[in-house]
């Protein structure tokens, strides 16, 4: 699929973005080990997650759509032995935290993935789990996981900032005898922590170290899936940037570990203001407005700052190319291990669209401000990527087509029908 883009005049209106794809993976495998039945509203219906819901129904856990945005969902007593493989589709989240369900069962199973998934690195969490007792085979998918019940709880120092390992062990930790904990080298997204805590789960929290204790499990519990900040990213650059430009997003997920893009925004000069405050399970909710900023300073992302703000670089970079100065990102290699390698992905995009950057191993320096041209950008099947170009395309002379825009429907499945809806030509 191509997807089209040329330059708009200014972008204005309101919007609730997706909802959040991490919690919405975390809300359905939390469901499968509750005491009792769980109610999720508002999940996000794209690929991931229907992935998600997909393995653990083959898996034993019962669901029941009680309308287009809300589903019922029951818990197995003992999961059952699926006798096929188990296909993950595009989604790392689905592959590496049900692997720390699946370890700490009876279970022998094989995860698969689409071509995308089949080249990223599994054995970041096949390590620890093999730690705690269980069989991994697979460094990379396909990833072979024989479980066992009587699994040993670990203190495991990860040696990078990752939710989904931090999430894969503290789940396989949650079925293990005695306790599990994880620290990092900087804090990862809590959803997990935040989540369990919420539905009941003796979660602690101390210097870093996240700990939980073997044979405990969350209540049945409700939440209503808040709008994901990694989604409406590209609506909030595209707000930026336009000028005459204001948007609105309702019910919006601001976990304090996700909202790095604020901190960006706030170092550029770019306006904006939350309000109406609540909690979802644990998570917090905002409305946010955003407005064009009359001029943009340049920003540096590095250290603490990246894991709240990994999905996001990609459209921040595009944002980059107008700033009056050089803007850096350094302390990203993980960016290179992601549906695509991001850094160069960018790089050889931002450039053929005539910006002015220089890549590392961990980033890149993007120095603005420069007037973009429509170009030809191959997203190589990644959402993100593509999206990125989208916002690019907005305020770049002449037509811009973005090859692999399918990939898109993984995370934000009417991105083009809202870019259209909020664009004023």
């Amino acid at each position: 699929m191509t997807l089209l883009v040329g330059k708009v005049a200014s972008l204005r209106g309101e919007m609730r973005p997706p909802s959040d794809k991490s919690i919405t993976h975390r809300a359905y495998m939390f469901a499968a080990i509750a005491s009792g039945d769980s109610v999720v509203r508002k999940p996000l219906r794209g690929e991931d997650c229907e992935a998600t819901l997909r393995c653990l129904s083959q898996l034993g856990l019962a669901f029941e759509w009680m309308s287009e945005e809300e589903i019922r969902l029951r818990p197995a007593e003992t999961w059952k032995q699926f006798a096929g493989k188990l296909d993950c589709g595009n989604s790392g989240t689905t592959m590496r935290l049900l692997s720390g369900l699946i370890a700490s069962r009876d279970l022998d199973c094989t995860m698969i993935g689409d071509e995308s998934l089949s080249r990223r690195p599994m054995k970041r969490i096949a390590e620890p789990l093999r730690y705690m007792g269980a069989r991994i085979e697979g460094d990379t998918p396909p990833l072979h996981v024989v479980g066992r019940e009587d699994l040993t709880g670990i203190d495991y120092k990860s040696p990078v900032a990752s939710a989904q390992i931090k999430s894969c062990v503290l789940l396989a930790g949650l079925r293990a005898s005695g306790t599990t904990s994880v620290s990092e080298p900087a804090p990862s997204r809590d959803h997990t922590e935040r989540m369990l805590a919420a539905a009941g789960v003796p979660v602690r929290l101390h210097l870093g170290r996240v700990t939980v204790n073997g044979g405990t499990r969350p209540n049945g519990f409700e939440i209503s899936v808040p709008g994901d900040v990694s989604s409406a990213a590209f609506f909030m650059v595209a707000t930026a940037l336009l000028p005459q430009s204001e948007l609105i997003v309702r019910e919006l997920g601001c976990n304090p570990l996700r909202t790095g893009i604020l901190d960006s925004f706030a170092d550029a000069g770019v306006p904006f203001w939350l309000d109406n405050e609540r909690l979802e399970l644990g998570e917090t909710v905002k409305d946010l407005k955003v407005s064009t900023a009359p001029s943009l300073r340049p920003f540096r992302i590095e250290g603490d700052l990246v894991p709240r703000l990994i999905d996001e670089i990609p459209v921040l970079a595009v944002m980059a190319t107008q700033c009056d100065g050089t803007s850096e990102i350094r302390d990203a290699k993980e960016l290179r291990v992601k549906e695509s390698d991001r850094i160069e992905l960018v790089a050889a995009g931002l450039r053929a669209m005539g910006a002015k950057i220089d890549t590392f191993e961990d980033g890149m320096a993007i120095t603005g401000p420069v007037k973009l041209e429509g170009a030809n950008i191959d997203a190589h099947g990644d959402h993100r990527i593509a999206m990125a170009f989208a916002v690019a395309g907005l305020i770049a002379e002449g037509k811009t087509e973005i090859e692999g825009a399918e990939s898109i429907k993984t995370s934000f499945p009417n991105f083009e029908s809202e870019l259209w809806r909020l664009c004023i030509v």
